[in-house]
């Protein structure tokens, strides 16, 4: 009898691994381009993880012999007007970029789940208070406000995080709030609050993750817009600092002395930044068709 229900518990284990594969290849075919834009971001993140396999050069060595060479065998994109090799430095580069996107998205994310649930929860002078200073924050856009951020701490890895996280507050606090106004007048929130329930364990428990969806959706389609502002902080001097490679420092030092006498020290770090740009909005929309009922077909 016990092997009859091993068994038994088997098959029933197996057909829920292929009935979720067979979700999975359903969602993969109807959502070509968010599959398209999650394999665009699988490729860096394990470009990023085996950046030190991948590379033949070190991305900070020298080479004065092999300046500004074009991209050959021995140099695949490349070298720099100091000989350092490009496909080393845009390969580390993906480091950098994902570490500060996923980052900042992680930090703006959390302080504005903070802000918007206190404020949609509470409401009252909480939520006024809190209001103002989100109006205040989305009142320049977020290159700008990165910029004062940057210009105030300085240009270092930590700094830049902070700096493009603080403009992302608002926006997912706004959203958060929104969604909390309208989760606060269901009745599992007033039939928790019968029983005596907490309003901080009611805010936790169950209003926070019923917002994780559209908070999902949200982060995902920020993180390529972080990845674009890193790069136009590094692009204006003001992002990474040397000699840590950034696509958008590479660009700044090549764009104006050298887009015409060695166009590969533009293109290669220009297509890096719109393949990760582009992946990552194209696998944000189709997230939020599947998590959102009324984005379906």
């Amino acid at each position: 009898m016990a092997t009859i229900n091993f068994e038994s518990e088997l098959r029933r284990a197996g057909a829920n691994a292929t009935g979720g594969w067979r979700r999975l290849a359903f969602l993969a075919q109807r959502y070509m381009l968010g599959t398209i834009g999650l394999i665009i971001m699988l490729l860096f993140v394990w470009m990023a993880a085996s950046a030190d396999l991948i590379c033949r050069y070190d991305p900070l060595s020298v080479d004065s012999a092999h300046r500004l060479a074009a991209p050959s065998a021995l140099h695949w994109f490349g070298t720099d007007s100091f000989g350092r090799d490009v496909w080393s430095r845009i390969i580390h580069g993906s480091r950098i970029s994902l570490a500060v996107g996923i980052g900042s998205t992680t930090l703006g994310a959390t302080l504005g789940v903070i802000v918007g649930l206190a404020s949609g929860y509470l409401s009252g002078w909480v939520d006024l208070v809190f209001q103002r200073i989100t109006d205040m924050l989305q009142s320049l856009p977020l290159l700008v406000l990165a910029l004062v951020m940057t210009a105030a701490l300085g240009p270092s890895l930590p700094n830049v995080i902070v700096a493009i996280a603080i403009p992302l507050i608002p926006t997912v606090a706004r959203v958060i709030r929104a969604n909390t106004l309208a989760l606060r007048e269901q009745p599992f929130v007033e039939a928790a609050k019968s029983i005596g329930m907490s309003e901080m364990r009611i805010a936790l428990r169950h209003v926070l993750p019923n917002t994780m969806a559209p908070l999902i959706v949200l982060a995902t389609a920020q993180l390529g817009s972080t990845i674009l502002t890193e790069a136009s902080l590094s692009f204006l001097g003001l992002g990474i600092p040397e000699p840590y490679p950034s696509w958008g420092r590479m660009l700044s030092e090549s764009a104006a002395e050298y887009v015409r006498t060695a166009p590969w020290l533009v293109i290669f770090p220009g297509i890096a930044i719109s393949l990760a740009v582009f992946g990552t909005n194209l696998f944000g929309d189709a997230l939020r068709d599947i998590l959102d009922p009324r984005q379906r077909g």
